[in-house]
């Protein structure tokens, strides 16, 4: 196959590709596929992503509009029928009023509702839902960190036809968007899942999927290692584990105190996070550590130190000054969610006054030499990567002033976070053209980038040329 007539950089190119690879980059002749002019880029990456959360996302009552309990109340009224009702993405912590399960009692009487918060470390349940949970006795309704997490996986118990084929429409979006490849950091065992997915004929995204620690054992025992390639498009990523909450909760570990003067929690201790850490090093694993608090973030990379495992920290959303050179200084990426940075901004000033000079530090860890890897946490975000491009080249959104723009980064060095390949004789084929001039030092056309065209391996994934 040939492109014709792709905007490369500066230049005007053709390219040829080969049994899925690049093989040839120049003035070659008219192509089987006419870019004319369009800007050639390597295929997207969203390395952070909850694949089958955001699958059911949407199809579940939206709720991110909702700017009181009492308002995602009457979405919720507005919506019940006989059957449990399921919503998604409300976030309470600036509401002016507190979720309760007598508020959804209300709303919906003695049908189960189960409304899951945007960030997912939270889950509103009303009465009925928590009797049929086995939590009748719990005192408001909203549940926090394992709790939801044991609440959100059991609702998440869909039949596998119906949940693979919601994500194989998720994969089409995405590949619409121009994303390749994700890295699936869902809290299930996912090798069973995406071999029965590709096998099924998924074929629309390359993924790397993450290995938990109650899973760490039988992925020793399956010998598996991070890069060991099972499919064509499927990989082994790293062990996630979790230090702490979020932000969104207020249970993100901090150094410094919330305004109700807590300070976040803990969610594994350092001696078992260590060991965790070294079992999984001793297999090959990665570690991949969710650490969101400055105070977390110390101590994932006191981890990574002691240990001299290799791998990520997942989110660096706020960090000390003197803890930025260290990952570069430990080779730990910080895999980080640009977007969450306008969701976040309001609260964060509210709840983190006075430390936000250090969250979502983009430009600090690139100057200090560290490597970063953009995703979406989708359903937190959704899962387009020009999203979060758009977000740490502007720091703006809705026409807002920059937040802390002395923390974007150039849109080369958005780009660069959000691919692993590049156009080039020898790489793989994953591609994507674009309408709009993604260099723009402005990112006017970034946040909803017209893309014409995805390839994967050279096969054509999404095309509106």
């Amino acid at each position: 196959m040939l492109l014709g007539n792709a905007r490369l950089g500066d230049r005007d190119v053709d390219v040829r590709i080969e049994a899925g690879r690049i093989v040839e980059i120049g003035p070659i002749g008219r192509g089987d596929i006419d870019l004319d002019g369009r800007w050639l880029l390597p295929g997207l990456w969203d390395e952070h992503v909850h694949f089958t959360q955001w699958a059911l996302t949407a199809n579940r009552l939206d709720l991110s509009g909702a700017t009181s309990a009492r308002e995602a109340a009457e979405i919720v009224r507005g919506a019940v029928g006989r059957d449990m009702l399921v919503g998604a993405g409300f976030r309470d912590g600036l509401w002016p009023d507190a979720p309760t399960a007598a508020l959804l009692d209300a709303a919906a009487g003695p049908v189960p509702v189960v409304l899951v918060s945007a960030d997912l470390h939270a889950v509103w349940l009303n009465s009925a839902a928590l009797r049929q949970f086995g939590l009748a006795d719990h005192a408001t309704g909203l549940l926090r960190e394992d709790a939801a997490f044991d609440v959100t996986r059991r609702i998440a118990e869909v039949d596998d036809a119906t949940l693979d084929s919601w994500a194989r429409a998720a994969a089409q979006g995405a590949a619409a968007r121009g994303v390749v490849g994700i890295a699936d950091l869902e809290m299930s065992w996912s090798r069973d899942t995406w071999e029965r997915r590709i096998g099924a004929g998924h074929d629309t995204l390359r993924v790397q999927f993450a290995v938990y620690p109650q899973h760490l054992d039988r992925a020793i025992d399956e010998g598996l290692s991070t890069g060991l390639v099972l499919d064509e498009l499927l990989t082994v990523g790293g062990c996630k584990v979790l230090t702490d909450g979020s932000l969104g909760t207020r249970t993100a570990y901090t150094y410094g105190a919330y305004p109700d003067g807590g300070t976040g929690m803990l969610t594994v201790e350092p001696s078992d996070l260590r060991e965790i850490m070294s079992r999984a090093k001793g297999a090959g694993i990665d570690s991949w550590i969710h650490a969101i608090g400055d105070r977390a973030n110390t101590v994932a990379l006191d981890a990574f130190e002691s240990t001299g495992a290799s791998g990520r920290i997942e989110h660096a959303q706020l960090l000390r000054s003197v803890d930025v050179p260290r990952f570069a200084q430990l080779g730990v990426a910080a895999s980080v969610q640009p977007e969450h940075a306008m969701d976040d901004r309001d609260l964060a000033d509210t709840v983190w006054e006075g430390r936000t000079a250090g969250l979502y530090a983009f430009r600090s860890l690139l100057d200090s030499g560290a490597r970063l890897r953009f995703g979406s946490d989708a359903p937190v975000a959704p899962l387009d990567p020009w999203l979060g491009i758009s977000a740490a080249v502007t720091r703006t959104r809705w026409g807002r002033e920059p937040w802390h723009p002395e923390q974007s980064v150039t849109p080369q060095e958005a780009l660069d976070a959000s691919t692993r390949t590049s156009v080039a004789v020898g790489e793989p084929a994953d591609l994507v053209a674009v309408e709009a001039d993604p260099f723009d030092a402005q990112g006017a056309h970034l946040v909803d980038m017209p893309v014409a065209l995805t390839m994967l391996g050279g096969r054509i994934t999404h095309d509106a040329l």
